[in-house]
């Protein structure tokens, strides 16, 4: 299952990759791809939009589900 979450403050392809290995490190997470243009991240997979709000921030971003 795909979903989007909002993701704020990325600006530059090196705070896409932090984001995407932040989420990629979530249980349940297939794969993550971030867009720093759109605000957003979409993930694949069945994990909690907690646990992927929650890892996005220990990143050191905001987010939201």
């Amino acid at each position: 299952m795909a979903r989007t979450i909002t993701v704020e403050g990325m600006s530059c392809g090196g705070c896409e990759s932090t984001v995407e290995d932040a989420l990629e490190g979530v249980a349940g997470v297939e794969s993550a791809s971030a867009d720093r243009e759109a605000d957003a991240a979409t993930v694949e997979g069945d994990a909690a939009d907690d646990d992927l709000v929650a890892a996005v921030e220990d990143a050191g971003y905001d987010a939201s589900a």
